[in-house]
C-alpha cells in the first residue's frame, strides 16, 4: 500500500471510530504486530508527509508500506 492509498482509506477516521493496523515484518510470535488507535484522526498531510494518526494523546507514524491489513470500526 501506498502513503497516497493509506491516506484515502484513512480519511474516514474522524475521532469517533478505532483503527486496527495490522503490520507485517514485524518481530512478534504471530510474524505480525497490531497497533489499535482509539478515538482516531488523521492528521492532513504536512511537509514531511508522513501518514500520522492522533488519539488526541499521542501521535502515531504509520508505514504504509508495512500495513498487511487496516480495519476502521
Amino acid at each position: 500500500m501506498t502513503h497516497d492509498q493509506l491516506r484515502q482509506a484513512l480519511r474516514e477516521l474522524n475521532g469517533e471510530r478505532h483503527a486496527v493496523f495490522v503490520v507485517a515484518d514485524v518481530h512478534h510470535a504471530a510474524g505480525m504486530a497490531a497497533l489499535t488507535v482509539k478515538h482516531a484522526m488523521l492528521i492532513p498531510d504536512e511537509a514531511d508527509h508522513l501518514v500520522k494518526v492522533t488519539d488526541g494523546k499521542s501521535i502515531y507514524i504509520i508505514d504504509a508500506e508495512r500495513v498487511a491489513w487496516l480495519q476502521i470500526g
